[in-house]
């Protein structure tokens, strides 16, 4: 489950990654105005409801939504991998919370509504919802998952490559100063 955790967490930060990019690429350059923080502002009604708009639009949402049915699946493989037996009857139990447990689904969407609203201004806000909406950012959307598929495997290579590389420099130069790690 943890893992699950980092690559959910990764593609949900890996999507606030490209999902602004674009937006902030397309605006001409202006001095920025210091966003409200949590500890700095409290967000309007108005802030909350478009920061939703972008976590829902943006395909953020969708990896809240994938957690219940890949949790629901690791706890059957668990419990049905010495008790086979159960497998019927837990399918049943299952289909029948699984309502109970997609609510959990909308009051993480709360939660990131509410971080969002605290972190960016409401036209930043309206900004980010009217890409998203737009013919682009709903083809931005609908490629996404394309993308964090192409994306891990690309990334994970540069780290592990990033890694070696400092590894064999920070080697050389500590050499050079006498020291051998």
């Amino acid at each position: 489950m943890p893992q699950l955790f980092y690559r959910t967490a990764g593609a949900v930060l890996l999507t606030l990654a490209l999902a602004v990019s674009p937006a902030i690429a397309q605006q001409p350059a202006k001095p920025a105005a210091p966003a409200p923080t949590a500890t700095t502002a409290q967000p309007s009604p108005q802030q909350i409801s478009l920061a939703r708009d972008v976590v829902l639009y943006s395909g953020i949402a969708r990896s809240f939504e994938t957690v219940v049915p890949q949790y629901f699946d690791q706890i059957s493989a668990n419990l049905t991998r010495t008790r086979p037996e159960l497998v019927q009857d837990l399918k049943v139990v299952m289909a029948g919370l699984k309502p109970e447990f997609d609510k959990r689904v909308d009051e993480m969407i709360d939660n990131a509504a509410r971080i969002y609203a605290a972190r960016l201004t409401e036209q930043q806000l309206k900004d980010a919802a009217t890409f998203f909406k737009s013919p682009s950012g709903v083809a931005y959307t609908q490629v996404q998952p394309a993308l964090m598929n192409d994306l891990f495997p690309a990334m994970q290579a540069w780290q592990k490559q990033l890694s070696e590389d400092m590894v064999t420099r920070i080697r050389a130069e500590m050499k050079k100063k006498g020291h051998e790690i």
